[in-house]
């Protein structure tokens, strides 16, 4: 996943913000949680790029609902956050990005990504 700062974030807040998403999310039942290694990161960005400031790893553990959670975690993570900054998932190649938006838009987005990637649906 990638957080994408604000326009308005320098470099030195995007490094508090991705430290303090990681922080939050090791707290969920995933196995880790790490910033991308540059050879993660998409082709062209650079070690001081903000694309690989923002890149996390995260591997997820085998117990139900940890992917649906993860999800509720980012997305209320960006809802205390000021600024419009957004969180691009990405997972076997299936993108979502949220951000800021109505409670009602996001949940139905959410909803319909978390779906095509449990085996709930």
């Amino acid at each position: 996943m990638v957080l994408e700062p604000d326009e308005e974030s320098d470099q030195e807040e995007l490094e508090r913000l991705s430290r303090g998403l990681r922080a939050e999310l090791v707290e969920l039942d995933v196995d880790s949680v790490r910033a991308a290694a540059a050879e993660s990161v998409p082709a062209g960005a650079k070690a001081a790029d903000p694309v690989t400031i923002g890149a996390i790893i995260v591997a997820l553990s085998a117990s139900g609902g940890v992917f649906t959670s993860l999800v509720e975690t980012l997305r209320d993570w960006l809802g205390r956050t000021t600024g419009r900054h957004r969180i691009t998932l990405t997972i076997d190649g299936d993108t979502i990005e949220i951000e800021r938006a109505t409670a009602r838009e996001q949940r139905a987005l959410i909803d319909a990504y978390i779906s095509r990637h449990t085996d709930d649906a």
